[in-house]
Formats: C-alpha cells, sequence, structure tokens
C-alpha cells in the first residue's frame, strides 16, 4: 500500500515556494506574505518550546476567523501539537467544556470571545493568548509569562542575520494516524462532541480538493473566506487547500451581513465562491432580483427571440455580485432555496451543489 504524503512536508513547502506573495489578509486590515506567515509560526513554535509545549499536546483556537487565528491554527500542525479549532459562537460554558474535555494546554482567543470567557473554568489551562497580537491575557506559566515577554529576544538568538526560507522545518507527522485536530459539532443534542482527525484526513481533502478544483486555482489566486474555520468544510476548502496551493486568503473578520460580502467580493474578485446556500440566496434577492423582477424583464423572458440574450444579460449581472472573476460557486452545508436555484439554473449560472 502507498505511503500517504506528509501533510506538514505540503505546508512546508508551499511556505518556502510561495514566500514573497500574499497569503493572510484581514478584509480591511492586514496582509501578511507566506514569508511573515513563516515568521509568526517561528515565534509560536519558540514560545511553545520555552513554555513546555509537547507533541501531542492539544491547542484551542477560538475566535473570528482571521490572519492571527491561521497563523496560529498552522504554528499548531507544523509543530506536532494537536489543534482543537472552536466555534466563536459558541457559549462561554461550551468553550469552557470544549476547553476541559479536549484537555487544551493553551487557548488562543479573538476579541469578542476574550470578554466572555472565565479561566477560573478551565483549570487545566496554562495560558490564554490573545490572537491579534499573540499577547499573554491569562498565565498560571511562568515559562509561558517569561517566553512571552522575552520573545523577540529569543528569536534574535535563534537567527542574529536574518530569518531565512531554508530556516523552515516543520514537524513531520511519521503516520497518517496521528492526530491532527479534534473537531467538535454545534452541540445541537447537549455539548459538543468531539470528532478526532487524523493526518491522513487533512491530506486526503487536501488531495481531493487538488483533484476536484486543482486546474483551475493557481499560486497568487485570491479567495475570500466567509465559512468559519472552525468547522472543516470552511477549513478544507476556504483555507488549507488554498494556504497549500499559494494563493491570497481575504478573511472576512467582522459581521457577515450581505451588504459587507457583496462589498468584499466586489473588492476581492475571488477565483472560487465557497459558501452555504444562505449567503448565495441573500446577495441574488439583495442585488439582482430587484433589477430583473419587474414587467419590463418579465416581457423580455417571455419573447423566444431574445430569451437566451436576456439570460446571458441576467448571468452576467449574477456573476458581477459576486467579483466576476470566479470560474464557479460551490455551496454544500444545507438545501438550496428552490426559487433561487430554480433561477440560477435558468440562468444557466455556474454552480455546484455539494
Amino acid at each position: 500500500m502507498e505511503q500517504a504524503p506528509c501533510f506538514n512536508a505540503i505546508l512546508e513547502k508551499s511556505i518556502i515556494d510561495n514566500w514573497h506573495r500574499d497569503a493572510l489578509t484581514d478584509y480591511k486590515g492586514i496582509t501578511l506574505q507566506y514569508h511573515d506567515v513563516a515568521r509568526k509560526i517561528e515565534k509560536l513554535h519558540i514560545m511553545f518550546e520555552n513554555c513546555g509545549v509537547n507533541r501531542g499536546d492539544k491547542i484551542a483556537i477560538c475566535g473570528r476567523n482571521s490572519a492571527g487565528w491561521a497563523a496560529a491554527f498552522l504554528a499548531t500542525m507544523a509543530y506536532g501539537a494537536v489543534a482543537v479549532p472552536i466555534l466563536h459562537e459558541f457559549t462561554p460554558d461550551q468553550v469552557h467544556n470544549i476547553v476541559n474535555h479536549s484537555e487544551a494546554k493553551i487557548l488562543f482567543v479573538g476579541d469578542v470571545v476574550a470578554k466572555t470567557i472565565d479561566p477560573t473554568k478551565m483549570p487545566g489551562l496554562e495560558g490564554i493568548i490573545y490572537n491579534p497580537d499573540y499577547s499573554i491575557l491569562f498565565s498560571r506559566s511562568e515559562k509561558l509569562t517569561y517566553a512571552r515577554e522575552h520573545l523577540n529576544e529569543m528569536f534574535g538568538k535563534k537567527y542574529p542575520k536574518y530569518f531565512r526560507a531554508e530556516h523552515v522545518k516543520y514537524y513531520h507527522e511519521t503516520s497518517g494516524d496521528e492526530l491532527a485536530l479534534i473537531n467538535y459539532t454545534s452541540g445541537t443534542t447537549g455539548f459538543s462532541k468531539g470528532v478526532m482527525i487524523p493526518y491522513r484526513a487533512m491530506w486526503s481533502n487536501y488531495d481531493f480538493a487538488c483533484q476536484a478544483l486543482g486546474n483551475n486555482m493557481k499560486p497568487g489566486d485570491q479567495v475570500l473566506s466567509i465559512l468559519p474555520m472552525a468547522h472543516m468544510y470552511g477549513m478544507a476548502f476556504e483555507f488549507i487547500f488554498e494556504f497549500l496551493r499559494g494563493c491570497h486568503i481575504f478573511f472576512l473578520n467582522r459581521v457577515p451581513s450581505p451588504a459587507i460580502i457583496a462589498q468584499a467580493f466586489a473588492e476581492v474578485k475571488p477565483s472560487i465562491v465557497i459558501a452555504v446556500p444562505l449567503v448565495i440566496e441573500k446577495i441574488i434577492r439583495k442585488k439582482v432580483f430587484p433589477k430583473i423582477q419587474n414587467n419590463r424583464m418579465r416581457l423580455l423572458l417571455g419573447m423566444p427571440v431574445v430569451n437566451k440574450k436576456v439570460r446571458q444579460m441576467i448571468c452576467e449581472e449574477v456573476r458581477k455580485a459576486f467579483g466576476s472573476r470566479f470560474y464557479e460557486v460551490i455551496v454544500g452545508g444545507a438545501a438550496f432555496n428552490q426559487e433561487v436555484e430554480s433561477f440560477m439554473r435558468r440562468i444557466e449560472f455556474p454552480y455546484t451543489v455539494g
């Protein structure tokens, strides 16, 4: 049986090969190139090493999608620790339960989550780290506190001249069955249940995406990340595949109203659109239907001679609503509204339902 490739080796290669490309952008905020991400990963690794994090230890991440979230997740994987992504929409009690149940040693949090959780209810945690700047919000470990306070000094000692691509060397899992992350469900019946995801599942999702999307996505292409990365759908196909491919990922790190999403699509012009049906439906109802649901348009659509041309014009209008540059819209996670799907099929809009 052929051995599955090493996931972290693919991650390592992507960072080296795309060193000077744009990698992660907070929409209307900072942009990190691949070498910036590598630098953040290395600093987090120095912090992990010096505060006693071992391979296989659990590191939880809870917050809205952001460049800081992504870098913390990649640093965890590349270190050989086990990532525990937590939906930022969970209640504080749910977050406490997941952190305790997973036996997480460190918790990274975003700005909203930081204000609601209670460290005293997570007695096994050694520290809570603030995602945007990786400052320490809470620490039970003198080693962690010291490592963060002296992080730049430690980094400077390790790389006295400068940090280069040849310094990127990550933990390579020895078996596809090694635990990579624990993904917790939405908890519709009581507290969330943890699903143990091995490295082979991470690699196979990437391999599937390469076969299904690879011919249409190339290094430097842009994508807008809307789906929560704490869910495997968003993580696998709006983040990991694109990052390993050398793409530029924009994170919509704010409340995703239809107006903001539509504006982001227009500005980012993503090469692919991956979303849940509700996002697509809201944009079409808000941006497209008002322009075409009038008597004149209904009359034109009813005329066989001009019907096809009008449908092409409408399809182009819908494409504009999503940035025009994408090759396909992929939706999954729920059923499409019949009216919207019938409309999309009628105008021959390029979409796939997963």
